[in-house]
């Protein structure tokens, strides 16, 4: 297998070390701290993301995790200048899987959040990103790859909940969005479906 190649969760065991996910491509960001050591790995905070905002296939994205995104090369980025953010995991159309922070670590994709009376999510989560828009259908392979990240997380960590953006930054953000299907990633990921609260839907 190519390294530099991201791919998808193979179909045997996944394999982690130091928290990180093994078989995948590996792209370290700099955006990251420790976790508190107090705080459990509790909950996956799905995201969706494209930059441009539509455009998708592009290296845009992993830039920005990465710090090394051009503000000039796009009139969207100057609204975005100088943002240092991460996510732990990247999902783009065909499914592929990018990884930019340990698990163990505190990536910086949640921002101001709470859930359950709970502030901080980046302290107790892991973010994925996928790429796409909040009104734009994803594709199956997206779900797929999820749901197998889900349940390989769950293995090892006590993952309790399973929410997006905007169900802990509500009013603020607004992914994955009206077009991400609860319904879907539910039912692939079977047993662990009870993973995924009574979640509360934007008209």
């Amino acid at each position: 297998m190519n390294a530099l190649t991201p791919t998808k969760i193979p179909n045997e065991v996944a394999t982690w070390c130091d928290g990180w996910l093994q078989g995948i491509r590996h792209a370290p960001s700099p955006n990251f701290g420790p976790r508190p050591p107090v705080e459990s790995i509790s909950m996956v905070v799905v995201h969706s993301i494209s930059l441009p905002p539509g455009q998708y296939g592009g290296n845009e994205v992993e830039q920005l995790f990465l710090n090394q995104l051009d503000w000039s090369a796009h009139p969207y980025f100057e609204q975005i200048r100088g943002a240092e953010v991460s996510a732990h995991f990247f999902i783009r159309r065909d499914g592929s899987l990018i990884q930019f922070v340990s698990v163990n670590d505190r990536a910086w994709h949640a921002g101001k959040s709470s859930w359950m009376g709970q502030d901080n999510c980046n302290d107790y989560s892991v973010g994925v990103e996928l790429e796409g828009l909040e009104d734009h259908p994803f594709d199956p392979p997206q779900y797929e790859t999820l749901s197998r990240l889900i349940a390989s997380l769950a293995l090892l960590w006590p993952i309790r909940t399973v929410v997006g953006h905007e169900h802990i930054a509500p009013g603020r953000k607004r992914d994955p969005g009206i077009a991400f299907d609860w319904v879907d990633l539910g039912a692939r990921l079977g047993p662990l479906k009870g993973l995924i609260p009574a979640l509360p839907r934007r008209a």
